[in-house]
């Protein structure tokens, strides 16, 4: 029996490992940007060895996907659990990856009490934003020194670029994010700080993201680089509008992270761009075409797509610190149940099997062949 484990463990590398010359993807990119994954809580497990093996061939930074995020690093108020963050923590070191910490503060995935007295009543601003710099203060204190960049905020402004009404807003307005980033820095001055959010792609957005970055910054207050998240379909949005995003970031005086890159071979319901998470739908054949394997013109768009997408961001490498894959593969790729539940997705450059996309891969490595 301990043989075959080792025999099944064996096999698992050769098939993720990479074919004789070819290269890793932050190979590739070596002397363009990052090349990140976010990965879950069996992937940074210390007997992942098959992903372990995926994550070593092709990516120098990580990212958690959920596992650092409140509900489940502080679920109640005396209460931490940092499993997965030791864990993340220690395979970065060990893969000696640019490691980065995702989220401090976001409106989801946050329990109810972080905004309530121990009677049930909401907390006036004072009492809220001390309980948000204590949890800033134990989970990146913590990590001090190891996680070396830290999306402090995440997805705090609205499409027209208007303040989101979290509740987080309703009690302490701007200044919890301003808060948030001082206490931030305080922590841990050697950390890289970042401001998070979907669709920044669309002007409306961006503009009130950068007039308040721009109006930290004005005050003193750290703040390095926005996060585009790259939750993008095989059909929008633009290049040119993707490019105006980087290009007006970048003007504005901060370095650009694509922060979540994953590309949508489904078709969408209306109303259902970025990744807002209250927007779903139950499935549909419709909305799920592709429930037993990508269509040879599946794989040729998607492939497309990244190939474009990467010259975008080889073009503009002077501006861009990071590229991050939303996901190691398409079996755990969050897109198999947004905006639609249940559906068989393709987003990622490897498959079901953990196994790289050839045309995927050829079409991302044209980025950088002149």
């Amino acid at each position: 029996m301990i043989k075959n484990t080792f025999l099944f463990l064996a096999i698992a590398i050769l098939l993720t490992a990479q074919k004789p010359n070819e290269q890793g993807l932050k190979d590739i990119f070596e002397d363009s940007f990052y090349i990140g994954v976010a990965l879950n809580s069996r992937q940074v497990a210390p007997e992942a060895t098959q992903e372990y093996a995926l994550i070593s061939s092709h990516f120098n930074s990580l990212s958690p996907e959920n596992g650092l995020k409140w509900a489940l690093v502080h679920p109640q108020l005396e209460t931490y659990n940092f499993q997965f963050g030791d864990e993340y923590v220690a395979l970065g070191e060990k893969l000696g990856a640019f490691t980065i910490g995702h989220c401090l503060v976001w409106h989801q995935q946050v329990p109810n009490w972080v905004f309530e007295s121990e009677t049930g009543e909401k907390l006036d601003k004072e009492a809220l934003i001390n309980r948000m710099e204590a949890h800033i203060e134990t989970v990146m204190g913590r990590y001090k020194g190891k996680i070396k960049g830290w999306d402090v905020v995440n997805e705090a402004f609205n499409e027209d670029g208007s303040f989101r009404q979290s509740r987080w807003f309703e009690i302490a307005g701007k200044d919890f994010i301003k808060a948030a980033f001082k206490k931030a820095h305080e922590v841990d001055p050697e950390a890289e700080l970042y401001y998070n959010d979907y669709n920044v792609w669309r002007a409306s957005k961006r503009k009130g993201i950068l007039d308040f970055a721009k109006e930290m910054k004005a005050e003193g207050i750290q703040i390095d680089a926005i996060g585009m998240q790259g939750h993008y379909t095989v059909n929008g949005p633009s290049i040119e509008e993707i490019e105006k995003g980087i290009l007006e970031i970048s003007e504005a005086g901060f370095q650009v992270a694509i922060t979540e890159l994953d590309v949508d071979v489904l078709p969408r319901p209306r109303n259902s761009e970025g990744a807002d998470l209250t927007i779903n739908y139950a499935n549909s054949p419709e909305f799920n075409p592709y429930k037993e394997g990508i269509t040879p013109e599946g794989k040729v768009q998607l492939a497309k797509r990244y190939e474009e997408i990467f010259k975008l961001f080889e073009k503009h490498k002077d501006k861009i610190s990071r590229v991050t894959f939303w996901g190691l593969y398409d079996g755990r790729s969050w897109l198999n149940n947004f905006p639609v539940r249940g559906r068989t997705n393709y987003p990622l450059p490897f498959d079901r099997d953990m196994k790289l996309k050839e045309d995927v891969y050829n079409g991302i490595k044209k980025a950088v062949e002149h």
